[in-house]
């Protein structure tokens, strides 16, 4: 399981791109998270999935909501991951209004997950295997602070938990 202080795993993460800009595409782009978390300070928030209850309702929102604050106290960027494909994080982040705030990653294929060793199992509810429910601070691709939730928990992973975070490093 990534700890604090571990480099973020190699891959890839794909985001829906609505408008052509910057290199990119309409539509799904691949990332190298490598390269793009290189040189800067990443706010990453993880989630069982797109439309569920808590997280439409209180997670997201709650990045959405400090997104500001977050820019203020030195972040860069702000990411949820979720192991969807990209066309339901797209759909999602116009559903949460995410735009210019938060971006929404997806591990369609849960390799990012995975590589993390973060995975929940969810088959048993017909979900399949999915993300815990986590955020961490991350600083040049490297792991600075990380909060995991205990199953069924939204109490660590919250916007402001990581926004005191990021104002204290």
């Amino acid at each position: 399981m990534i700890k604090i202080g571990d480099k973020l795993p190699a891959g890839s993460l794909h985001e829906f791109i609505e408008v052509e800009g910057e290199g990119c595409s309409l539509g799904p782009n691949a990332f190298d998270i490598a390269t793009v978390t290189a040189g800067k300070k990443i706010a990453i928030f993880a989630l069982p999935g797109a439309f569920t209850p808590t997280c439409s309702a209180q997670h997201v929102p709650g990045y959405v909501a400090h997104a500001e604050e977050f820019k203020a106290a030195g972040v860069d960027e702000i990411w949820c991951v979720s192991v969807n494909d990209a066309f339901v994080m797209g759909a999602w982040g116009r559903e949460q209004q995410t735009a210019g705030k938060v971006r929404m990653m997806a591990d369609g294929s849960a390799d990012f997950t995975k590589a993390t060793g973060l995975t929940l199992d969810l088959v048993a509810r017909g979900m399949g295997l999915r993300s815990q429910r986590y955020s961490m601070l991350v600083v040049d691709g490297v792991v600075r602070t990380l909060n995991i939730e205990a199953p069924g928990k939204f109490e660590v992973s919250d916007a402001a938990t990581l926004l005191a975070q990021a104002k204290a490093a």
